[in-house]
């Protein structure tokens, strides 16, 4: 058996207006200059730049070959309803891409989930289970974090040692919410029954629940299968 700890890869703090800069540039809306201007602004020295634009690529600009599709669907749907947030679609491509980001977003989806609060103490606990004590795993937590409150997912009260949930976005259709039901499917890499997917944890800043399995049916890339009494759906490419 293996031994070795899980990879964090992000390990940024990414702001929503980098985030969209890059998306842009992927949707040609925009050029690179947009990008290099926004983190040459907040940005002192030329190893964080680097480090801010090797996560900023792996979200938009330059995705891992098995994700290039998925990211340029998500510039699709994007144009099919611009009503879609860039912040929702880069939700999507974080939990996708990122293990790390997704796992922290799924504990943080159920200890909010009956209250809408939590202590991020309880957060940084269960992700060192996970990814071990090591030096970085608290700070790229908060990076996470941080990231996404920027994104307007959730809020950090009391100096950061509460995390709140902010109101849950609506999306404009059944393309935006196929699309985030198939990133949760390429983070947990298992089929998921639909029932679990209306109040899936990692999914929580966003209305899915009553509106998954319609959206499901119009997805050419995730499959349903019945297994026992229940529906459970797969993607049909990975």
């Amino acid at each position: 058996m293996s031994s070795a700890t899980p990879q964090i890869g992000f390990d940024r703090f990414i702001q929503l207006d980098w985030a969209a800069a890059a998306f842009r540039i992927r949707a040609g809306l925009a050029g690179e200059d947009e990008l290099t201007r926004l983190i040459d602004a907040s940005h002192a020295g030329a190893a964080a730049k680097k480090k801010t634009r090797t996560v900023l690529n792996r979200l938009w600009l330059e995705p891992r070959a098995d994700l290039v599709d998925f990211a340029d669907r998500g510039v699709g749907v994007y144009r099919a309803c611009p009503e879609t947030s860039v912040s929702a679609l880069t939700w999507g491509m974080a939990i996708a891409t990122y293990p790390f980001f997704g796992k922290v977003a799924e504990i943080v989806g159920r200890l909010t989930a009956l209250q809408g609060d939590c202590a991020s103490a309880e957060v940084h606990r269960r992700m060192a289970e996970t990814y071990g004590e090591r030096e970085g795993t608290r700070r790229m937590t908060n990076m996470v974090l941080q990231s996404q409150a920027s994104w307007g997912a959730i809020k950090r009260t009391m100096n950061g040692k509460r995390l709140a949930r902010m109101p849950k976005q609506k999306l404009p259709g059944p393309e935006p919410i196929a699309w985030l039901i198939e990133s949760a499917l390429r983070y947990s890499r298992l089929s998921l029954s639909v029932s679990s997917l209306e109040n899936a944890p990692i999914l929580f800043p966003f209305q899915v629940n009553g509106a998954a399995r319609t959206a499901i049916a119009k997805s050419k890339f995730i499959d349903v299968f019945l297994s026992g009494s229940e529906e459970h759906v797969t993607l049909l490419t990975v």
